[in-house]
């Protein structure tokens, strides 16, 4: 099926077309191009794509979009980036389906990923939706420029670490509804406090078309602000939480062996599903997907059917058994990223594991003045959590080892292959093993060989 044709390329983007040829898909990434795709040459800090243009087309490119003399097909812009850009507007008004952002310090992507589920078991094969966490100022315009015209939902993820990256992503997404899942303090290097965590988030509603709703974390302190930030754009604002305030709110939960059968109240209505991930951090990323779904006039039902069908994401929850000498271990994959708010959630659904508890934890990155706090502070879920081996990475992690001593059995190490080094020596069958760091750690590679195996 055709996305682009070299003529819609050129004319959204004032370019000039050196031939005609149509494209199935789009990348930046010349490893990432498969048959029919357009390779969008971008210039970037650290390298050009104009170098890799022949390989591109050697995996299967039919065009380019340049800024420079090629003599493959392309079409030729004075600036790549601003003509990727300039794509993403076209493929968003040109698709007559609702489209929805999503934004928050936590849950991001496992939300976006369950709404996509959500809505594709109701409209399957017409929802698109950003792919992996391609959430910034390059993931966001090319997520849009992959949308096909026929989409009936669109989902996309938004990110920031400073202010008014929001506000410029959302204008280019121009929501129908803006979701934020939750505040908590992450990048804090960047903001002076958490209540400017929860305006930049808040920029989100900036770009919501009329009439649009706004979708708002019931149980955050700074819920008030939020619904402030949303009042002067949205035509409805809709809470979500675990609290009976909320618009969307459990009236009944019921923890099973994996996950949580919920009931809930959507308004006037009540809906019964279950939650296949664990953690009450899950229950209330489900609400916000239904309150989502229901926004969106989807398939509450299908919706709650799709809830209960959800996988863990690598890096963001999946659960795989490893193989020991002598048994099996539980791995809980949470290597992608952490924050404190993420850390105290996902030790607590290490709290609920059979088995010994085991928690790989790696430092958590950009938390400014109160990183050694926020560290510390980790002692207390760590404790709650049961965990009898702590394996704390990286520098950053000094202030939980000093809180710790004495009182839990913990190795302090500095780099992911020391701590698998470590974790071969006491792993054992039957124990529950939480990786959780944030991604420059590196604690993917642990996870990686645990899922090899451990000898």
């Amino acid at each position: 099926m055709t996305l682009w044709t070299s003529a819609e390329i050129a004319a959204a983007t004032g370019g000039t077309a050196s031939a005609d040829f149509a494209v199935r898909g789009v990348a930046f990434d010349s490893r990432e191009i498969g048959a029919g795709d357009l390779f969008v040459a971008m210039k970037g800090t650290a390298a050009d794509g104009h170098r890799f243009i022949d390989g591109a087309f050697a995996r299967g490119a039919a065009g380019a979009l340049v800024s420079e003399v090629t003599a493959h097909p392309c079409v030729r812009v004075a600036n790549t980036f601003a003509a990727l850009e300039d794509m993403g507007r076209a493929a968003r008004a040109r698709m007559a389906g609702k489209v929805i952002g999503v934004t928050g310090s936590v849950g991001k992507t496992s939300t976006k990923e369950a709404l996509f589920a959500a809505l594709d078991r109701g409209a399957p094969g017409a929802v698109h939706r950003s792919v992996k966490s391609y959430n910034n100022h390059t993931g966001v315009p090319l997520s849009l420029a992959r949308m096909p015209r026929e989409t009936r939902f669109g989902v996309f993820e938004m990110g920031m670490n400073h202010a008014g990256e929001l506000a410029h992503l959302t204008t280019l997404v121009r929501p129908h509804i803006a979701l934020v899942t939750a505040i908590a303090p992450a990048h804090t290097e960047f903001f002076p406090d958490e209540s400017a965590i929860a305006d930049a988030k808040g920029e989100i509603f900036r770009g919501l078309e009329p009439e649009g709703v706004a979708i708002v974390p019931h149980d955050s302190p700074h819920r008030d602000r939020l619904i402030d930030a949303a009042a002067p754009y949205a035509g409805r604002i809709v809470t979500f939480g675990l609290d009976e305030g909320a618009d969307v709110r459990p009236l009944e939960t019921m923890r099973l062996d994996a996950g949580t059968f919920v009931t809930a109240k959507v308004g006037e209505r009540e809906l019964s599903f279950t939650v296949s991930q664990p953690g009450a951090h899950w229950v209330s990323n489900a609400l916000a997907v239904i309150a989502a779904v229901d926004a969106a006039g989807g398939d509450l039902g299908l919706a709650g059917l799709a809830l209960g069908e959800l996988g863990g994401l690598a890096g963001r929850g999946d659960r795989f058994k490893a193989a020991v000498k002598g048994g099996e271990a539980l791995v809980i994959d949470e290597s992608y990223n952490a924050n404190p708010a993420s850390m105290a959630a996902t030790l607590e659904v290490l709290a609920h594991e059979p088995g010994r508890h085991v928690a790989v934890l790696g430092e958590m990155r950009e938390l400014g003045a109160g990183s050694d706090a926020w560290h510390a502070a980790l002692a207390g879920p760590l404790l709650d959590a049961r965990v009898e081996t702590a394996l704390l990475v990286g520098e950053k992690m000094a202030p939980l080892a000093e809180a710790l001593e004495g009182r839990v059995d913990f190795v302090h190490v500095p780099d992911a292959a020391t701590a698998l080094d470590c974790l071969k020596q006491v792993i054992a069958p039957g124990d529950a093993v939480l990786v959780k760091g944030s991604n420059g750690v590196g604690l993917s590679r642990v996870v990686a060989a645990l899922a090899g195996g451990v000898s």
